[in-house]
């Protein structure tokens, strides 16, 4: 099982900001990636509250069948210290991904304490990213 975990405002995918995030919704990121990998169970969760992210991050490190996490943290990704602290606890593999390329954007936006706290990042490439993660989750 690879557990993917999506932020704020992700459940607006295709309809905020679409020149910079893209058309596609998060229900259509998620079908595709389970046609894209029917013999893996993908676990999708999204949450706009970053307690409700901890607790999934916790759940899908401690689960046995978990083999890693793909996390979109959305804007926590620039200042969520608890977020990073639960994927540095966590004793499964994440690998963060962003939509946009994070280093083309706002300053503030240019930094991840999340993402120092992954396997590594992946960014700017749309929502490929989540295919590549997971493609590394499962081959690493």
């Amino acid at each position: 099982m690879i557990q993917i975990i999506n932020g704020p405002n992700l459940n607006m995918l295709g309809q905020r900001d679409p020149d910079i995030y893209g058309r596609l919704s998060l229900d259509d990121i998620i079908a595709s990636l389970r046609a894209e990998f029917p013999h893996e169970r993908l676990a999708a969760f999204q949450s706009n509250s970053e307690g409700e992210i901890i607790d999934c991050i916790q759940r899908a490190g401690h689960d046995s069948e978990c083999r890693g996490i793909v996390i979109n943290p959305g804007a926590y990704a620039h200042y969520s210290y608890a977020i990073a602290d639960a994927l540095r606890d966590c004793p499964r593999p994440a690998v963060e991904v962003h939509i946009s390329n994070i280093a083309a954007r706002e300053e503030f936006r240019q930094r991840s304490v999340t993402g120092a706290a992954c396997r590594g990042i992946i960014s700017g490439l749309g929502a490929a990213g989540y295919r590549l993660a997971i493609d590394f989750l499962l081959n690493s």
